[in-house]
């Protein structure tokens, strides 16, 4: 154990050289004649979570040139491989849920019960820099997998434990993201005002815990680069969905009164809100006086914002149903579209209600690249993009979300020789085009 640790605290060292210096790999491109490396060049992270959070957080640590390594479990692997349909249109075996969040990493199949493959997993996280978990709080600890055993032959490994409701009094406590926006107050405030609570429309709580846990990792990261050590980061559904409620939490703690829901209206703004036109909705979102100044003009009344009842924000929250009566009833005189082009015009902020497809089809449209292929043309394999970009190359070309243990036998030979350099980047992965000359 002790040999291991001697092992760890020199490759820690090793990585922070790196860090700073670059890695032992190629220049991924230049700047000002300077070798640019990705971010997290050099890193290695074992990832032993599984379904939303901890995978996100993992594919963005390998976005930026971390080599991730996911252990999944023999012949079911992360159980969202099954959450279809719909499925992959490169890999019909494996869901659309699944390949949004495990691009860019290796799989290996280890059952964590069986002895031999139980010593691979600690070797892994022996080597790791970060060890990425989401079990329930203590389940690894007979596995010799739990923060206090890896820190001790590993103590620069940087350690993220993710639960629903953290270590302490709701260790027990089973956290999935919809339970979370029922308890956590999100659903409260999210529907109509005389309809039910509502959950949001994709698994936003473990979203963003899982961009926490990202931060995390980089804030440890980095504080390991000044003392050497790795640390716990303990990152929790339930903390990561009220600091996501931001104002609405504010208020709550401030005034000692839950908000409550007001559909797709904003409590302390008016306009901010989806109106009825010809055809369909429109988002309106009026900011401040001179946008609604605007609107009115556009709208052919521009009287509303001389009237004392609208001139100011806190007069249109204080006279909302009024007002918006009077814009629903001049917006029907024309389609959905047309108020969105008149009004971008005028620079009001305001556009069509859409779906994902219109959403995607915008970004093209602006230039934004929504997507990256990570496919072959006979077997395309659409990725929405990492959402960061950089005027140097701080990310890797995105390679497909890995196939149930197509990694085994390299990383299970890697492993079983300690003096073994740095696992490779694998080639074999990245689309021809995106492949370096």
């Amino acid at each position: 154990m002790v040999a291991a640790a001697r092992r760890a605290v020199r490759r820690a060292t090793q990585i922070e050289r790196r860090l700073i210096t670059g890695s032992r790999s190629g220049c991924g491109g230049a700047r000002h004649g300077v070798c640019v490396k990705p971010a997290l060049d050099g890193i290695l992270v074992a990832d032993f979570s599984r379904v939303l959070a901890g995978p996100l957080c993992t594919m963005n640590l390998a976005d930026l040139g971390a080599t991730v390594i996911k252990v999944e479990r023999p012949g079911v692997g992360d159980d969202t491989r099954g959450w279809g349909p719909p499925w992959s249109s490169a890999s019909p075996s494996s869901s659309t849920y699944f390949e949004s969040i495990n691009r860019g990493k290796r799989s290996v199949t280890l059952d964590l019960g069986q002895p031999r493959d139980c010593a691979t997993a600690v070797e892994l996280a022996t080597r790791a820099d970060v060890v990425v978990e989401n079990f329930r709080p203590g389940a690894l600890d007979r596995f010799g997998l739990g923060y206090e055993q890896v820190h001790a032959i590993n103590p620069g490994a940087v350690y993220v434990s993710i639960t629903g409701f953290g270590h302490a009094a709701g260790a027990d406590l089973m956290g999935y993201d919809f339970l979370v926006q029922a308890v956590g107050g999100l659903m409260s405030v999210t529907g109509d005002a005389d309809g039910p609570p509502t959950k949001a429309g994709v698994a936003v709580v473990d979203v963003l815990t899982g961009k926490d846990a990202t931060i995390g990792v980089l804030a440890a990261l980095t504080a390991r680069a000044h003392s050497g050590q790795g640390c716990h980061v303990e990152v929790d559904l339930l903390s990561s969905l009220l600091a996501a409620m931001v104002n609405q939490a504010q208020s709550t703690l401030q005034t000692g009164t839950s908000p409550t829901r007001m559909g797709n209206s904003h409590p302390s703004i008016t306009p901010y809100e989806t109106l009825p036109c010809r055809d369909g909705l429109l988002a309106v979102a009026c900011g401040n006086d001179g946008q609604f100044a605007r609107l009115a003009n556009v709208l052919g009344r521009a009287d509303l914002a001389t009237d004392a009842r609208f001139a100011t924000n806190a007069a249109r929250v204080a006279h909302r149903d009024v007002l918006v009566k009077e814009l629903q009833t001049l917006l029907a005189s024309d389609d959905a579209h047309s108020w969105q082009q008149k009004l971008t015009k005028a620079q009001v902020p305001a556009g069509r209600v859409g779906d994902l497809a219109d959403g995607f089809a915008l970004a093209q449209r602006l230039g934004l690249q929504p997507w990256t292929d990570v496919g072959t043309a006979e077997q395309p394999c659409p990725q929405v993009r990492h959402p960061v970009q950089y005027d140097t190359d701080l990310t890797v070309p995105a390679t497909r979300p890995p196939r149930l243990g197509e990694d085994d036998l390299e990383v299970r030979t890697w492993l079983a020789h300690p003096q073994s350099p740095d696992i490779p980047r694998q080639a074999n992965r990245i689309p021809t085009s995106e492949r370096p000359t």
